[in-house]
């Protein structure tokens, strides 16, 4: 059952940006070795340090705080934000840049723990699944498509479907490696070899849509 805020929780004193991180960083934990349902809202306030009432006025239920989570993991770990395409600007860089940060993201092991607890919740809580692909890898696809749409407008690249071409970059970065990861078969790779894996798949996807 979702846990919702009282109609007081959402007005007062503006939010503290320190304890709203303090929250994220305590629901990520708890989340992540607890489970979704396991997780109290009144669990994460005491992980943060915070009051119960703190955390409803930056978050109105657990599934809100779940998907602000899961939102702040990619964006802490993914370039986007720092990355404006100008007119001859270093799009191949760029392309590098944005690998490297995807491959590290989706091999961490907080990354790796949460995909195999969602794996495990999906079949039970539709809802859930939902909330952390919207969170995680929707978002994560909308930001790349976005990127390369500014790309085709630049005349950096050649883009006809923007959409089609950041799934096909993210799916040639993590290749069979990062299921094998997944399931326990491997280990992350190595800086090294996140590096040399995302400079041949730059290589493949500029030969396809350069301009």
């Amino acid at each position: 059952m979702t846990e919702k805020a009282s109609p007081v929780a959402s007005r007062g004193r503006p939010k503290d940006p320190a304890k709203r991180q303090a929250i994220l960083d305590a629901a990520k934990e708890l989340f992540l070795s607890q489970g979704f349902a396991s997780t109290s809202m009144d669990a994460v306030a005491a992980e943060a340090g915070v009051s119960k009432l703190t955390v409803y006025s930056h978050f109105s239920d657990k599934e809100s705080l779940f998907s602000a989570a899961v939102e702040s993991k990619c964006v802490d770990q993914l370039p986007f934000p720092e990355l404006t395409l100008e007119k001859g600007g270093p799009v191949e860089e760029m392309l590098n840049r944005i690998g490297a940060a995807f491959l590290t993201m989706i091999d961490s092991e907080d990354a790796v723990r949460l995909l195999r607890l969602m794996c495990g919740m999906a079949s039970q809580d539709g809802d859930m699944a939902r909330l952390f692909f919207e969170a995680g890898p929707k978002r994560t696809l909308t930001e790349m498509e976005r990127f390369l749409r500014r790309a085709a407008e630049l005349e950096l690249l050649q883009v006809d479907d923007p959409a089609a071409a950041a799934e096909y970059f993210f799916g040639m970065l993590q290749g069979c490696k990062h299921m094998r990861v997944l399931i326990g078969c491997c280990d992350a790779s190595t800086e090294a070899e996140i590096r040399e894996r995302v400079e041949k798949v730059v290589k493949v996807f500029l030969r396809a849509y350069s301009a």
